[in-house]
């Protein structure tokens, strides 16, 4: 049996056309792509024809770039639900089409993100806690790896396991997910059999050499510019790597969705795609990202509270780990 459909339950389903946000997601896509043609063809094309381009004006013309990052990230999260375009086919291409641009396997962010949906903070998805049988050291030197860009960094390179043997690939799959908590052994069992999936493994490796060919294309405009595309796409993937686990950062099993909203100062939310409201997105999966902000108002008005600021929350992961037997940070 297919282990994406294994996973997939409700969780990815297109939503009725006088629902789905189109015409916003259609903007925001023309907004991240002209981010992207802007940084691997305007810039470098810009210094290459003005050499005295002052350096300040260069790196403040890559804020944009950067800013754009939680867009781009959350109309390919929209996409992964089905919830991009209305057309399925147009959904999964423009989807697609948006990860080669930024050198994420949409195959395994897809699977990934559907099973950690799932399966949210069992043993394989809680980067922010250890327990008693790992090495606190090494665990903490995984986790500020994992937050300084080590994310996305494995992100990128995980599709070189498309190039290996398929068997081998599932067993580093599995051993790298480990088997364990109640489910440990299904879980194992659904990402080695992804891993090793023919027809995933050949557009994982398709999708990855357009990606590599997109940048090496784009390194070689910027000539002896160069590091300001290195800089800029570390920085994409520092925004990335931070925003992964923060709604999850320190949550107990018995929060409701498993997840936290936050509060951010108006119009940010638009930047973020309402990834700010997280909770609500792991309640309702289903719903359109538009749909989220109403949800989370009549939430705070049922409970009588308020919630807490993203950006301090984010600040907050730097504190550490916290114990598999405790999950909220020490």
């Amino acid at each position: 049996m297919d282990p994406e459909a294994v996973v997939r339950h409700d969780l990815v389903r297109c939503v009725p056309r006088d629902v789905l946000p189109a015409r916003a997601n259609v903007a925001l896509t023309v907004v991240a792509s002209l981010a992207l043609a802007w940084l691997f063809v305007g810039l470098p094309l810009a210094l290459r024809t003005s050499p005295h381009w002052p350096a300040p004006a260069t790196w403040l013309s890559l804020a944009p770039v950067v800013l754009a990052t939680p867009i781009h990230w959350g109309l390919i999260h929209e996409g992964i639900h089905g919830q991009l375009l209305p057309s399925r086919r147009a959904n999964e291409w423009a989807a697609r089409a948006l990860a080669i641009g930024i050198a994420l396997p949409f195959d395994v962010m897809r699977f990934g993100h559907l099973m950690h949906h799932r399966f949210t903070r069992e043993p394989y998805d809680r980067p922010d806690v250890t327990d008693a049988s790992q090495s606190r050291r090494s665990r903490r030197l995984a986790y500020y790896t994992r937050l300084f860009g080590g994310l996305y960094a494995a992100e990128v390179l995980l599709p070189l396991l498309a190039f290996v043997p398929a068997s081998t690939a599932a067993a580093m799959v599995a051993r790298s997910v480990g088997a364990r908590g109640p489910f440990g052994v299904q879980v194992q069992r659904l990402f080695s059999r992804h891993a090793a999936d023919p027809e995933r493994r050949r557009r994982i490796r398709r999708d990855w050499l357009l990606s590599m060919s997109l940048h090496a294309f784009a390194l070689h405009l910027y000539g002896p510019w160069w590091p300001v595309l290195v800089v800029s796409v570390y920085l994409r993937g520092l925004w990335l790597s931070i925003a992964d686990n923060l709604p999850h950062y320190g949550v107990a099993l018995d929060e409701p969705g498993r997840a936290r909203d936050f509060r951010v100062p108006r119009g940010f939310g638009v930047l973020l795609m309402n990834h700010h409201l997280h909770r609500q997105h792991h309640l309702e999966p289903t719903l359109p990202w538009t749909a989220l902000p109403s949800l989370a108002e009549e939430a705070d008005d049922a409970a009588g509270k308020t919630q807490s600021a993203y950006f301090r929350a984010a600040i907050s992961q730097f504190r550490g780990l916290g114990r598999d037997d405790d999950p909220r940070p020490v």
